[in-house]
């Protein structure tokens, strides 16, 4: 069954907007099944997909009684050294716009309907460095699939998908403080014009997080953002899928699970939060909340 672009949230498919703020909330405690659903009904009404992408976590889904394609169990590892935090959260918001002013009045509208019953535990504003480039000025993303390639790795039949969401904080005046060749050795790309070269160690990035290197292959779309705030700063890693496997496969691969070596991404990056939700498909230009029976 081929999967209908209209049936993705617009927002997963197009480019990364020049600004945007992640909203993660959590549910407060004791809060009746009613409010909930009031609550999804009207962010049904304000969400379009395209400014807005929603996402939600496995906790509300399950309040719901609602079964998706996969366990949407965020892994909290711990291995080699290395910590790879799990952070679930019920609801997720992915704001996004071409002007700062209008993502944060539209972020503030979504808070108004959400703050009598969820906590925002995260906001993270993001922005688009340069052409789409990490904060240490590598391109992100460049191995995405595209078109029909894209659609196939991003949706489920009905034009749901799972996104995978993680803030990592970087130690850039480590890493500029590094010689150009050691650094172009932790990505596997040279800066100068982002090929990947083949003499890059084992230990880079690129080999590392390879998605045709695994079987079967773990292609996901990639859509993160830099993240620039007055004490950290980093990419708000961002990627969709199918499923949350492909996600799965590489962390475990980054964290030196499969072979005992790791990703040497963590020498000046580590990441702080970690979740998946589930973006429900749309129907009609509406978001389609209709698993929930709602």
């Amino acid at each position: 069954m081929s999967v209908s672009e209209e049936s993705i949230q617009t927002g997963i498919l197009q480019e990364v907007p020049a600004h945007c703020r992640y909203l993660e909330c959590r549910l407060k405690q004791d809060v009746s099944q009613a409010d909930v659903v009031r609550v999804l009904t009207d962010l049904q009404s304000m969400v379009d997909g395209e400014t807005c992408v929603l996402g939600l976590g496995a906790s509300l889904l399950q309040r719901f009684d609602v079964e998706v394609q996969d366990d949407l169990h965020f892994n909290n590892h711990q291995s080699h050294g290395l910590h790879v935090p799990a952070t679930p959260q019920d609801l997720m918001l992915w704001v996004r716009g071409e002007d700062v002013g209008t993502v944060h009045l539209k972020a503030a509208e979504f808070l108004s309907i959400l703050d009598p019953f969820f906590y925002c535990e995260f906001a993270t504003n993001g922005f688009k460095h340069r052409e789409g480039r990490d904060l240490t000025g590598y391109e992100d993303g460049t191995e995405n699939p595209e078109g029909e390639e894209a659609i196939a790795a991003v949706a489920f039949d009905d034009g749901s998908t799972v996104m995978a969401l993680q803030k990592w904080v970087h130690n850039l005046a480590h890493f500029k403080s590094l010689a150009q060749n050691e650094q172009d050795d932790i990505i596997g790309r040279r800066l100068s014009d982002n090929e990947e070269f083949d003499e890059a160690p084992a230990s880079a990035h690129v080999k590392r997080a390879a998605q045709e290197n695994f079987e079967p292959e773990a292609f996901m779309l990639r859509r993160s953002m830099a993240f620039a705030e007055p004490k950290e700063a980093g990419l708000m890693f961002a990627s969709f899928s199918r499923t949350a496997e492909p996600f799965n496969q590489i962390m475990n691969r980054m964290i030196g699970l499969d072979d005992g070596l790791t990703d040497h991404l963590f020498r000046f990056s580590q990441p702080v939060t970690g979740a998946f939700y589930w973006c429900p498909p749309m129907v009609s230009g509406r978001l389609d909340l209709s698993k929930l029976s709602i």
